[in-house]
């Protein structure tokens, strides 16, 4: 097997992990907006009378229920991804760097300091992706109560055909989405994409690069990333394609960007750093 058909198997691997757990969030989150609708189309359906209340309360325990779904299904998942997932990438990525160096890749192993690196990241990354499934819970328990109170207030005024608060309702509550620094909402499943991409590639990477440094003792890297992509960020100047990096500045920055491709091949020929221009691929 020709190294280019390894690497385009690492990649293939790894957009299979991405693809897989990123439909998975994205099916927890449509739990939750489908009964989202679901409570507001039955909250319109209630008529004042003395079943009204009774079919408010039956109405929030089903959202509730869902909730609680939505919470056992992602989490589910992000446990999956923590504990298997993230391994199987920084595994895969050290097998990556022996392969690359001309070695067999069945002979990489777990090593202490292996260990110790994928334990800090896996808990880091579930931490982050936690945090998410945690805030939209805390956001949908919000959405109920504004609902309820909502629901209770047009029994009291009712109209038979008009509900002028469920869009905003829906304005003020939208659940298919992640808020973001600044109160900036994207789309879940973009997001589930953006940061699962972020975290495999930085995991595999990183994986490749303590590789590196550990099993083939080289000190410097090349890379291959898309062009005109900076090193620390996809604005940066300072472009990363083509380049030769150390072994730690490559760690500091194993990505750029959400849904960067960057990858590495150790060069334990070079020994002091040249003038170097890129020569093709790997």
């Amino acid at each position: 097997m020709t190294t280019p058909t390894r690497r385009g198997s690492l990649r293939a691997r790894l957009l299979a992990l991405i693809t897989s757990a990123t439909d998975a969030l994205a099916a927890a989150w449509r739990i939750l907006t489908r009964a989202q609708q679901a409570l507001l189309e039955v909250l319109a359906r209630i008529r004042p009378g003395r079943t009204a209340q009774a079919a408010i309360r039956a109405a929030a325990a089903a959202f509730t229920r869902a909730i609680a779904t939505f919470d056992r299904e992602a989490m589910g998942l992000i446990e999956r991804w923590a504990a298997t997932d993230l391994p199987t990438a920084y595994r895969d990525g050290g097998a990556e760097a022996l392969l690359l160096d001309g070695r067999d890749p069945t002979q990489w192993t777990w090593t202490p300091r292996h260990q110790a690196t994928i334990t800090a990241l896996s808990a880091q990354y579930y931490t982050d992706l936690t945090n998410r499934v945690r805030e939209t819970t805390r956001r949908a328990h919000a959405f109920l109560r504004d609902a309820l109170t909502a629901a209770r207030g047009r029994i009291d005024r009712f109209h038979p055909t008009r509900w002028p608060g469920r869009a905003q309702l829906l304005a003020d509550h939208p659940l298919d989405t992640v808020i973001y620094a600044g109160n900036t909402r994207h789309p879940a499943a973009a997001w589930a994409h953006a940061a699962l991409s972020w975290q495999a590639y930085t995991t595999a990477n990183t994986g490749l690069l303590r590789t590196v440094a550990d099993e083939i003792g080289a000190d410097w890297i090349e890379v291959r990333d898309g062009p005109g992509c900076g090193w620390r960020s996809h604005q940066d100047d300072d472009e990363a394609d083509g380049s030769l990096r150390s072994v730690q500045d490559a760690l500091a920055h194993p990505v750029a960007h959400p849904h960067c491709r960057r990858t590495f091949k150790p060069r334990p020929d070079v020994i002091t750093r040249p003038d170097y221009a890129f020569g093709g691929p790997f």
